[in-house]
């Protein structure tokens, strides 16, 4: 029988049609090398061994088994590919800059510039152009010595912390026993100045419930991330939460931390050995320990922070931690609320002593009631005194239940043991809540806008 081409093919396979199909670069080398196989060359092994080897030889490992296959890059994907590295470098967060002490000097006019006007801070700041960049210089001491690779460690710890609610810290300079800090210039006003005008005080920005709530929770957002979510190895610790420290920008009314990592490069919060070691001992000048020290007559060590913010146990150890962060954010939250300062002495006529008004006091009387007991935690009562007690500003238009629940949420954060203190991620859970909740409040109050008005005759 006469057998077709395409059964002699099959009865007596041959390698040219194989080799046929290799790609056009090895097509000139088949004279001096033999062809390898795509299986062959496509081995895994070759693969796992460079993908476990650092990313320059497994750049390089790779690129040579794509020239041994023959299969290359157009150029269009290269260029795509170089196109998105440069997106993506452009995302990513700068590494800090050390700043000579002559770019500080060439910023500022030898210092000689206008200080910036800012109650968030005590210490001179100035807003300057440093290296293209629209930063504002803030001047402190150092409260010990630090080593120079300390410092450098704890700058790379603190500007590798990126969030939308903290301001950035750009870098910093030294000289002498003196630290500039260089932060990025946010506009806007903090939330001290926002809350009490004393050009005008029946005048406040924040006359919005919701605008309030924007505030909570962008600072409780921000006070989480420094606490937990850095991704970093290191419990961070603000210690310098208050009114004045927190900048709320336009048009959404949103708030940003400042200073963040201020403490930590100047040395005024550290190893809790070291700052026990310094209360024991207490033989450095008042002015370079952790926190400004005064000894009273009963030989009583006695700290002296940011009046209204510092809690019980700070007061009495100086030692720093993230309870105390949580502290403070309580007391923020009920200047939230109140609209008043934390801690003010009223002069009492009758008795002609200064009598202390503390807004946690305030508050725990608002929802605890008064010391005589009976129905004074009342729901109605509660109710009642919670809407004497917020701020007359937002014009009673407030959902109650909610701003019962934040009240309740800030005082537990304000708790006299450290350890009945909420953590801040069960404080964000909770306020991220109520925020939903107030939006939703704040839609249902709205003006309606399908009502159609005619002044035609009938």
């Amino acid at each position: 029988m006469c057998k077709t081409k395409m059964a002699i093919n099959a009865a007596n396979p041959s390698s040219s049609p194989r080799a046929s199909r290799t790609p056009r670069s090895q097509a000139s080398q088949q004279t001096s090398t033999p062809v390898p196989t795509p299986r062959t060359s496509r081995s895994k092994p070759s693969l796992a061994t460079t993908s476990s080897s650092d990313p320059s030889t497994s750049y390089t490992s790779s690129a040579a088994y794509s020239s041994s296959t023959g299969y290359r890059l157009s150029s269009d994907t290269s260029t795509s590919s170089r196109t998105s590295l440069t997106t993506l470098r452009d995302s990513l967060p700068e590494n800090p800059h050390i700043y000579h002490f002559s770019e500080i000097c060439s910023a500022t006019n030898n210092f000689l510039a206008k200080r910036y006007s800012s109650s968030s801070s005590s210490t001179p700041s100035w807003r300057c152009t440093l290296r293209g960049r629209d930063a504002i210089v803030f001047q402190r001491k150092f409260r010990r010595k630090i080593e120079t690779n300390h410092l450098k460690e704890r700058l790379s710890l603190i500007c590798r912390s990126h969030h939308i609610s903290i301001i950035k810290l750009l870098g910093a300079s030294i000289s002498g026993e003196h630290i500039y800090l260089v932060y990025e210039f946010v506009n806007g006003a903090n939330l001290s100045d926002c809350l009490r005008n004393s050009k005008n005080p029946n005048f406040t920005v924040l006359s919005t419930w919701l605008s309030r709530m924007q505030v909570a929770t962008d600072l409780a957002h921000g006070l989480d991330y420094i606490h937990n979510k850095t991704g970093l190895n290191i419990s961070f610790v603000h210690n310098n939460i208050k009114s004045s420290g927190i900048i709320v920008t336009e048009p959404s009314f949103n708030a940003k931390i400042c200073h963040f990592g201020t403490t930590l490069m100047c040395g005024e919060i550290d190893e809790e050995n070291e700052i026990t070691k310094q209360l024991g001992e207490n033989t450095e000048d008042p002015s370079s320990s952790p926190s400004l020290v005064k000894r009273s007559g009963n030989t009583k060590v006695q700290f002296q922070g940011v009046r209204g913010y510092m809690s019980p146990e700070f007061q009495s150890t100086g030692v720093a931690t993230q309870k105390d962060d949580v502290y403070a954010f309580g007391v923020v939250v009920l200047e939230l609320l109140s609209g008043e300062e934390p801690l003010k002495y009223k002069f009492d006529k009758k008795t002609g002593d200064f009598i202390r008004k503390s807004v946690i006091d305030t508050a725990r009387v608002v929802i605890e009631g008064g010391s005589g007991g009976g129905d004074g935690g009342s729901r109605l009562n509660v109710e009642g005194r919670l809407r004497n007690w917020l701020d007359r500003r937002l014009k009673d238009s407030f959902p109650v239940q909610v701003a019962e629940k934040l009240t309740r949420v800030a005082l537990d954060c304000v708790h006299v043991d450290p350890e009945k203190r909420l953590n801040m991620g069960r404080v964000v859970g909770k306020i991220s809540k109520l925020y939903l909740e107030s939006r939703i409040w704040s839609d249902n109050m709205r003006m309606p806008t399908d009502i159609s008005v005619s002044l035609a005759a009938r």
